[in-house]
């Protein structure tokens, strides 16, 4: 289980004195009990692999959107602190199909479906998310559908 690697992390990092890695670690398992504390009321929840990789998705997409603007404002030690923490994230997270394997995904899901047009897209990604969620970059994969529809 992923979030057993990260707590396994947390204590190597502690051992090694890897203050850096530590810190985004504890970060990680943070962001990870909050989700926890959310789903509490839920009727239903995720797997747990699930629910780990939806919040270090959430956490790589905030990182890179945070970068661009550090790099854009001239922050470029902002830009390189967010980097390092993006890199930790990264390393817990399942390969990630890449655009031809996504691709033909999808494209087997359209054949499937019988999606034809845009207004199916919201058909196609459901599925795609559902059988594919952990290992794929919904907003790429949302880009890539509305090019194999349109």
């Amino acid at each position: 289980m992923i979030r057993d690697a990260i707590k396994s992390a947390q204590i190597e990092a502690m051992k090694g004195g890897d203050k850096e890695r530590l810190a985004a670690v504890r970060l990680i398992l943070a962001k990870i009990k909050d989700r926890d504390i959310e789903l509490r009321t839920a009727s239903t929840t995720p797997d747990d692999d699930g629910l780990v990789v939806d919040v270090l998705q959430k956490m790589v997409k905030q990182r890179r959107e945070s970068i661009a603007m550090y790099e854009q404002g001239g922050r470029t030690e902002l830009a390189e602190k967010e980097q390092a923490e993006l890199s930790v994230i990264e390393s817990f997270l399942p390969k990630q199909m890449s655009d031809e394997e996504t691709t033909a995904a999808i494209e087997a899901i359209k054949a499937e479906t019988g999606a034809s047009s845009v207004k199916d897209m919201g058909k196609v990604m459901a599925v795609l998310k559902e059988r594919h969620g952990t290992v794929i970059d919904m907003g790429k994969a949302s880009a890539l559908v509305k090019a194999a529809l349109g």
